[in-house]
């Protein structure tokens, strides 16, 4: 396809495609997936090889939220029965992210629920990275804690985190439809700030709450021009007891394809599989390592995900490797750039979210017992048609932070 040619060109260059490009990716059909596919994955080994880095989320206060994303589980209003617990202590956290590091993870995220964080919590996020930091040589640490105050994200920096996370979510102009109670001018902000104080700056986006292809386009061409150094992808986990609970939107085809969309337009950027994966791509989770470059290990915020045994056998099975602690993850070009979000002229992407490090990772699933793909231990389960809602892999998180029980990781 010339299509196809052409795109893959561009991103060797680090070169915008144009939107009538980028929304061409999303109308391909399935008997042109794998095509699709092995087009951006030539885009993403010639930047990344065929590393992934791993991430681990530890969630430092769930739920109680006031705001009223319509997406989240921890949301105002939400019936979701979901773990509710206030500040993890710093030693807590540190055992929490301790799990992770032992299961090959190089970032811990750090993410409490909330519209923005306190001078008194910045603090209390300040003392846990020293925590983990000081039991964790080389370890990365980014924080999302929700919109920033001025000098909030300087602070954050001084305490040794390296990345701020805050996801757009969605296009500015269908924002207001998912949520009320910020702007998302406020989210742009928040990313600036990250920036500025040199943070590298970690944001992405949520397919699945009924967009249109245009949306999201526009989204992804917003975080571009932003430019972050890694940019999540989510895949929304329609949890029963918030307004999007009937929204089931996404096929394995889909999500495909938007992750190859995202990496044509941003194919120098630490691209993330992030909440949703083994709800939604499911046994095609190995092909999206074709196109993404980095996934969460283990469980997410208040959902769990696949067993992370299984995320570290998927990797080796699909031919990859696991990025190790002394490797850079960005190429020569964005990591000399300074560790914030570097080479902002014809590169990157960028901005912002109220969900996990970069995954309003209320999402995911597992395999609860045995590993393998998400939802497959019970192997006696009904087969599931095609085109129905797969409620039966959406698991509330009763493990890990929070909890008495061991993590998943």
């Amino acid at each position: 396809m010339d299509l196809l040619n052409t795109l893959v060109d561009k991103g060797l260059r680090r070169e915008l495609p144009t939107r009538e490009e980028a929304l061409a990716v999303l109308a391909t059909s399935d008997d042109d997936l794998l095509d699709v596919v092995a087009a951006a994955g030539k885009v993403r080994r010639h930047w990344f090889g065929r590393r992934v880095k791993l991430n681990y989320l530890v969630n430092l206060k769930s739920g109680l939220c006031p705001e009223d994303c319509s997406y989240c589980s921890q949301r105002l209003g939400s019936t979701a029965g979901i773990l509710k617990y206030t500040w993890l202590k710093p030693e807590e956290a540190s055992d929490a992210a301790a799990a992770g590091l032992a299961g090959g993870a190089k970032r811990v995220c750090l993410v409490a629920s909330g519209r923005g964080p306190t001078d008194r919590d910045v603090d209390r996020v300040s003392e846990t990275i020293k925590a983990i930091k000081d039991q964790n040589e080389g370890v990365e640490v980014c924080a999302c804690l929700g919109l920033l105050s001025d000098g909030q994200a300087e602070r954050l920096r001084e305490a040794g985190a390296d990345a701020y996370n805050h996801n757009l979510n969605t296009s500015e102009a269908t924002y207001g439809d998912i949520t009320s109670t910020h702007t998302y001018a406020d989210r742009v902000d928040t990313v600036h700030k990250a920036h500025a104080a040199g943070l590298s700056a970690c944001s992405g986006l949520i397919a699945g709450m009924g967009e249109s292809d245009a949306d999201l386009v526009d989204v992804v061409f917003s975080l571009r021009e932003l430019d972050p150094d890694s940019v999540p992808v989510n895949f929304l986990i329609p949890f029963e007891g918030t307004p999007l609970a009937k929204e089931w939107n996404l096929t394995p085809q889909r999500c495909l394809r938007i992750l190859a969309m995202v990496r044509f337009v941003c194919p120098d950027v630490e691209v993330r599989i992030a909440g949703g994966r083994e709800v939604h791509l499911r046994t095609m989770q190995p092909l999206a390592l074709h196109l993404a470059n980095s996934i969460f290990l283990g469980d997410y915020l208040t959902s769990e995900g696949q067993a992370g045994k299984a995320d570290l056998e998927m990797i080796a099975d699909a031919g990859f490797e696991v990025e190790g602690a002394g490797e850079v993850t960005l190429p020569e070009h964005r990591a000399a750039a300074g560790g914030g979000c570097g080479s902002h002229a014809q590169t990157g992407c960028g901005s912002h979210g109220e969900a996990g490090c970069g995954a309003h990772a209320d999402a995911g699933c597992g395999s609860h017992e045995g590993g393998g793909v998400c939802g497959t231990a019970a192997a006696s389960a009904p087969a599931t048609a095609a085109d129905q809602p797969r409620t039966d892999l959406v698991a509330v998180r009763r493990r890990g932070a929070g909890t008495d029980l061991a993590p998943n990781a």
